[in-house]
């Protein structure tokens, strides 16, 4: 007789990121994970102490693609500094990852350890920016300045809800990148 087959914990920990993103971490419980999953809670132990290690689990996860997984994928697909510092954008808040990081944001707000681990991964991403606007701006002043407003621009973009008069956010947010970038 065959051993059972177990639900991989990849499997657990991208239908909880699922669920934060849906509904925030009150939304991650085991129960509705394995009926997502179609599979029994049981399964669940094989590879969770608990509900915290679930979340702390997904907040590896979520860290992992957001700044590891992206800075390799810009430097892998190379380009000059201007086009990895909009390629890094676009990936960071992409479709499959921004849901997950607004939740992460939102949560922040209210649980001291997920905002530091929110501060660690920002200050990631923010001196991967500086490195890149140090190569074609030398006063550090201006680099900081670059990196904190393209940053800003990045997660901004998703919770501003301000109308642009006869421009349409995408363009205003076109222009406003090429002006970092000059």
């Amino acid at each position: 007789m065959a051993p059972p087959t177990r639900t991989p914990r990849e499997k657990w920990i991208e239908e909880g990121l699922r669920a934060l993103a849906a509904g925030g971490p009150d939304a991650v419980r085991v129960e509705p994970l394995a009926k997502a999953l179609g599979v029994t809670r049981g399964g669940f132990y094989w590879h969770f102490q608990d509900r915290r290690a679930l979340l702390d689990a997904m907040l590896d996860a979520w860290e992992r693609a957001s700044t590891d997984e992206v800075i390799e994928r810009v430097e892998t697909e190379g380009g000059d500094a201007r086009t990895k510092v909009r390629r890094a954008g676009a990936l960071t808040l992409s479709a499959e990852l921004l849901p997950v990081d607004l939740a992460v944001r939102d949560w922040a707000r209210r649980d001291a350890a997920v905002a530091e681990r929110l501060r660690r991964v920002d200050n990631r991403r923010m001196d991967y920016a500086r490195s890149l606007f140090r190569t074609f701006c030398a006063d550090e002043d201006e680099v900081e300045i670059r990196s904190m407003l393209a940053f800003s621009l990045a997660v901004g973009k998703h919770v501003l809800a301000a109308d642009h008069g006869t421009r349409t956010r995408a363009e205003v947010h076109d222009m406003a990148a090429r002006w970092l970038l000059t």
